[in-house]
């Protein structure tokens, strides 16, 4: 009877070890408290903590409501009052290309004074072996110096280094070579009109656009075409993308849209733990070739792409970023746009007929007016045969997009994929362009016709990476270096929008990525000034303290120190 007597008594305390070990079950991983939670949901709420279990959030509230759920597991952090913004999303970049050879190139993103840029020079040719090439593969201009903004010449060049051969380029638009290099390659004895000489007829060491592919192909770099993969050891490829990772976190970037050629490397970061990068992959035909019949190939193949068939951290998204067929020009580019003929564009409009038909979200280069009533008149042909509007098509770069084609396109319920260059390039578009630089891109136009928009950078030969940059420029209209080159700003809470939760609509993640709410995989920046209220000409200088990404704290400036002087 005794026994028996004692059944009820187990049987409870069996019970709450029971819900005790349930609770601790549930208790999130971590908590991050005390702090300003700009969630970016369609109230743009602020909350002062937020809870993650595993790689998701699971709460999003005031101090006490979080503090309640946190077992004796829970990972706590302090916010002491720092303010915390989603993971940004840039929709098209070029990182995995670039991570190749991240830690070997020498960069100038967000730097100011050309001062800088000369100091950072000298110590990466002090850093290169074996007297080896400094280059640089663009990502800058002169005008974002604000103490001088001429080309860098020969001469300047040699005084910082002159043992190391050095290739600078400047987007799209100009080369700076110094005498080691110039030597090397033999220019100076060459007669390419794109070789600039000085009265004696000595090259200044300033070469035109025309003579890239040359120059980099015959100093052999990285043995890499044009978008291809770099003929590097593989260490040094592993060693480079990890340091690059290092940087998108530590700029507050978690997640990428664009091409992925290095997806079984990131799927080993994946598996080691250490992946930080989100990476929405371009996924197109690889049939090539001209002639007779190409075409018809390649539109054979669309049919065998699959979208949407990956995980959270590697997918394929968009066909991007070209279709076969079309034309067009850029708005960086002096001189009369080229004309296509109706025959190409015509091509280009029976390419995406099968594409819709296949039921394949795009993303397509347009830059130009022209190139973009162009394609706009194919797909609105398209859109007459093949409902397109559940497959989110998107135009990207879109400097010089008009108000009417915005409405063209807000009717086919398109994405404005924003890529503005002028971020640095704005002094050489005002060259070309004249005062209608001043709305290229029109985005405070772009944000009152209520069509769905984005932020993206193109980086890294044609723009700088660091999104709070992106974001001084769209609130300020200021290029890096402080110049005023676009006067159709936005407000900050448009500017956060359009560079989390906008892109996570276009790569069909608007329920997983681009806000702090329950359910979202856990990717935040605890940002060392609050976006919302510090000056806009600081917004360019904000900083993450603390990077984390599906629930992982990838970047911790407290703890990690500093792996690259970019």
């Amino acid at each position: 009877m005794k026994r028996i007597a004692w059944i009820p008594l187990v049987l409870a305390v069996i019970v709450a070890s029971i819900v005790v070990e349930a609770q601790q079950a549930a208790a999130p991983d971590l908590i991050l408290t005390n702090g300003k939670i700009i969630t970016v949901d369609d109230q743009f709420s602020i909350a002062q903590a937020v809870a993650v279990r595993g790689d998701r959030i699971i709460a999003v509230g005031t101090n006490a409501d979080i503090n309640k759920l946190a077992g004796a597991s829970t990972r706590r952090v302090d916010l002491r009052g720092k303010a915390v913004v989603p993971g940004m999303i840039d929709n098209h970049a070029h990182f995995q290309e670039e991570g190749a050879y991240w830690d070997l190139e020498l960069r100038f993103d967000g730097v100011e004074t050309r001062k800088r840029a000369l100091e950072l020079l000298k110590a990466k040719a002090a850093a290169t072996p074996n007297g080896g090439w400094v280059y640089n593969f663009g990502g800058w201009s002169p005008d974002q110096f604000s103490d001088d903004k001429k080309p860098f010449t020969r001469d300047e060049l040699d005084k910082v280094v002159s043992d190391h051969p050095v290739f600078l380029q400047f987007t799209r638009s100009q080369e700076y070579l110094n005498s080691k290099a110039i030597d090397m390659l033999g220019l100076e004895k060459s007669t390419e009109p794109w070789i600039e000489r000085d009265a004696k007829g000595r090259a200044t060491g300033i070469m035109g656009v025309a003579g890239r592919e040359k120059i980099v192909d015959a100093a052999a770099f990285l043995d890499a075409p044009n978008g291809g993969k770099a003929n590097l050891p593989m260490d040094v490829i592993v060693a480079s993308q990890k340091v690059m990772l290092k940087d998108l976190a530590k700029a507050g970037l978690t997640a990428s849209g664009g091409q992925c050629l290095w997806n079984d490397l990131y799927r080993q970061f994946q598996r080691e733990g250490t992946a930080s990068m989100r990476f929405f992959c371009f996924n197109t035909v690889t049939t090539g070739g001209r002639g007779a019949g190409a075409l018809e190939k390649q539109i054979a193949e669309l049919p065998t792409l699959k979208y949407h068939d990956g995980d959270e951290w590697i997918d394929n998204s968009n066909y991007g970023e070209r279709f076969p067929g079309g034309g067009g020009g850029d708005v960086i580019a002096p001189g009369p746009e080229p004309i296509a003929s109706q025959e190409v564009w015509d091509a280009w409009g029976r390419f995406g007929l099968a594409a819709a038909k296949a039921s394949i979200p795009v993303q397509l280069h347009t830059v130009t007016e022209k190139a973009i009533d162009a394609q706009l008149d194919q797909v609105e042909k398209i859109a007459k045969e093949v409902n397109i509007r559940p497959l989110r098509w998107a135009f990207m770069h879109m400097e010089a997009v008009t108000v009417p084609q915005l409405e063209r396109m807000k009717k086919l319920n398109m994405f404005l994929a924003l890529n503005p260059r002028p971020v640095i390039s704005g002094g050489l578009l005002h060259r070309i362009q004249g005062d209608k630089a001043f709305a290229m891109p029109a985005m405070r136009e772009i944000q009152a016709s209520g069509i769905m928009w984005g932020f993206g950078t193109d980086a890294f030969e044609v723009n700088q990476y660091r999104p709070f940059q992106m974001l001084y420029f769209a609130v300020t209209g200021k290029m890096v270096g402080g110049t005023v080159i676009n006067t159709h700003t936005i407000t900050r809470e448009q500017a956060l929008i359009a560079h989390t939760r906008s892109n996570a609509y276009l790569f069909f993640r608007e329920n997983d990525l681009g806000s702090i709410q329950p359910g979202r995989l856990a990717d935040m920046v605890v940002m060392d000034k609050d976006y919302l209220t510090v000056p806009a000409d600081q917004i360019k200088d904000i900083k993450s303290v603390m990077t984390i990404v599906g629930g992982r704290i990838a970047y911790d400036a407290a703890t990690e120190p500093a792996t690259s002087t970019r």
